[in-house]
């Protein structure tokens, strides 16, 4: 498989908040940020493997600031890690007034994806290029997050095991 550069899936998605999107407190329901945030992860995931991808898992989805109705919400996603069949997606989400021009960082969330083949079994991913320094910073901030997440699921596997 030819390696890809991170840019070459990279994407940024755009749209504006309406009441459709709306909690009882009249600010944007954080559901709906998740499910935006989900979604363009696995489209560059998808963009990046060429194949079907599903969601492993969230890690630390952190919400700083609440949306607004009429905010344009800006979701900036990018892969960070490449394992076997598995991948570490950043995404970072924006909330921008669109009649003062403020800018507002509103989310930030790690997924991982998991490439499928045609039969649903996960598949190899293929290797991505890490070019610049914030990428290689990302990379390698994501490899530690990786390890833990192992870490955690041996954890938990142990404690099934006592208890179960």
């Amino acid at each position: 498989m030819k390696p890809k550069g991170v840019k070459d899936s990279s994407i940024t998605i755009v749209q504006q908040m309406t009441q459709q999107d709306a909690n009882l407190a009249g600010n944007v329901h954080g559901g709906v940020i998740m499910k935006l945030i989900d979604n363009t992860a696995g489209i560059v995931a998808a963009r990046h493997c060429q194949s079907n991808v599903v969601t492993a898992s969230i890690d630390q989805l952190n919400f700083h600031s609440p949306v607004f109705i009429g905010d344009l919400l800006r979701i900036i996603a990018a892969i960070n890690h490449i394992g076997k069949t598995s991948m570490e997606l950043g995404v970072r989400v924006e909330a921008e007034n669109a009649f003062t021009g403020e800018v507002r960082h509103t989310a930030s969330a790690y997924l991982t994806f998991v490439a499928l083949d045609a039969t649903l079994k996960p598949r190899p991913i293929p290797p991505v290029t890490f070019e610049t320094e914030e990428e290689k910073r990302r990379n390698s901030e994501a490899a530690e997050r990786r390890r833990t997440r192992l870490e955690q699921k041996g954890k938990g596997h142990k404690q099934n095991r006592k208890t179960g």
